[in-house]
């Protein structure tokens, strides 16, 4: 009978570890059209793609693009708040069920997360106040220059300018003020953003040089969730091909899309 038991108890244990080694899928697709609503995370500061403006609401071609999604979807739409620094923490988590906050897709990235395809193309570039007499990055040697915690920027700066001293800071609204009063010399990140900022301040702040990296945005989704990521790939794609893409492109942008997402035959 001990035998037995003890046989009994065995087949059980390798029972549990055979089940514990199945892949689980995610289902977030099937999640959150169960409880009727997606949560977007996006960024709060970063004009023109996700921002409060002067009514209080959060607006911005990335809310734009994901309240379609969320429309294709049949679900409502949910913003929560990321920064650079929290939003593949909070994706993980499973805070967020999907991040739409101006990221750049790098392969560093796609290792903790996956990645829709690319929806935006931007590259970094400098913000400098408008006395500034540099002429590119190659200007900024033994200079201060901000970046945000979490972004490629910084790095990507040290890359092409070793002796600039990087300063970091947890959001944009404290670098742009940092740049205002002088205590640091620029701020770089991408090329989009600086543009924004320097029509925004009527002639105070200025663009230094041409875009020296190349920035492919893609939306974040957790790692082997692919019903959902193809879910949020053919709405981007139906976004494409309806002309709902290019109009608020124009939108936030002011101008016709220079280039497009991909989209695949059906």
């Amino acid at each position: 009978m001990k035998r037995v038991k003890k046989l009994y108890l065995t087949l059980l244990a390798l029972l549990v570890a055979f089940v514990s080694f199945l892949p689980v899928k995610a289902g977030t697709l099937d999640k959150i059209k169960q409880r009727g609503y997606m949560i977007v995370g996006v960024k709060y500061d970063f004009k023109p793609f996700g921002f409060v403006n002067e009514k209080g609401e959060v607006v911005g071609f990335d809310v734009d693009l994901v309240k379609y999604i969320a429309k294709k979807l049949g679900v409502k739409l949910k913003l929560v708040q990321v920064t650079s620094k929290t939003r593949i923490p909070m994706l993980e988590s499973g805070t967020v069920d999907l991040v739409a906050a101006s990221m750049t897709h790098k392969r560093k990235r796609d290792l903790p997360i996956d990645f829709t395809i690319s929806y935006y193309f931007d590259g970094q570039a400098i913000l400098a106040r408008s006395d500034c007499t540099a002429k590119s990055y190659k200007d900024f040697a033994g200079k201060r220059v901000a970046a945000i915690q979490g972004a490629t920027s910084g790095p990507n700066f040290k890359k092409v300018q070793p002796k600039a001293q990087i300063v970091y800071f947890q959001e944009y609204p404290q670098a742009l003020m940092a740049l205002m009063k002088g205590k640091v010399d620029a701020i770089t990140t991408d090329y989009t953003w600086c543009a924004t900022q320097a029509k925004d301040s009527h002639g105070r702040l200025k663009v230094i040089g041409e875009p020296f990296t190349y920035e492919p945005y893609g939306m974040g989704v957790r790692e082997n969730d692919s019903d959902f990521r193809d879910a949020i790939n053919f709405a981007i794609q139906d976004a494409v091909m309806d002309g709902t893409y290019a109009k608020i492109y124009k939108k936030w942008f002011g101008k016709e899309p220079t280039r497009l997402p991909e989209v695949w035959p059906k």
